[in-house]
């Protein structure tokens, strides 16, 4: 298990910020796997605090939308995505919660690949006794419009598109809150 936690913490140093929060969420995270072997969630809903999740984007690439899901937990448009689990590579989360949540395989972007491109360090929502910490490394998938999706109905109200000026005039509190500034690395990329 030491060989992923070494390949996460070399994802996350390759990893270049696009703003100065994403920089320190790096920085957060960097001393986070320095400091402990206990990265995985083990328990849910928090058990440890933090743990590692795997974001996912699926991106048409003829205008730039994503596929967001109405996340029956959440309570707000989010990326679909998991919990690592233990001893899993975040890849590896990738290609299951795509399957398991849209019943499509992962292609990753070309320019990403297998690697993340992004990073954020979030405490989730909910009751008091199930907050906890996620770092979440996010993953560009290829998608399109068209294709044939399965999505879970027991995590999700709903899925559908978003283009970049649809994310941006949302209200605050009804989408993940760092998917602007994921968009905006995106179309600088």
């Amino acid at each position: 298990m030491q060989d992923v936690r070494d390949e996460i913490r070399a994802l996350v140093e390759a990893l270049p910020p696009g703003d100065e929060l994403e920089a320190r969420h790096r920085a957060e995270t960097l001393a986070w796997l320095a400091g402990t072997d206990d990265i995985f969630r083990r328990e849910k809903p928090r058990t440890p605090s933090p743990h590692l999740v795997a974001y996912f984007l699926l991106r048409d690439e003829a205008d730039g939308a994503v596929l967001l899901v109405d996340h029956r937990k959440a309570g707000m448009w989010l990326p679909s995505g998991g919990h690592v689990e233990p001893g899993e590579h975040p890849a590896q989360t990738v290609r299951r919660e795509v399957v398991e949540e849209l019943g499509v395989p992962a292609v990753f972007a070309s320019g990403f690949g297998e690697r993340p491109a992004f990073l954020t360090v979030t405490e989730t929502v909910g009751p008091p006794e199930h907050r906890h910490t996620d770092v979440s490394l996010w993953y560009v998938l290829s998608g399109s419009r068209d294709q044939r999706l399965v999505p879970d109905p027991g995590e999700f109200r709903g899925v559908r598109w978003w283009t970049p000026r649809e994310v941006a005039d949302a209200m605050p509190a009804t989408v993940e809150p760092h998917l602007g500034r994921m968009l905006a690395k995106l179309t600088s990329a």
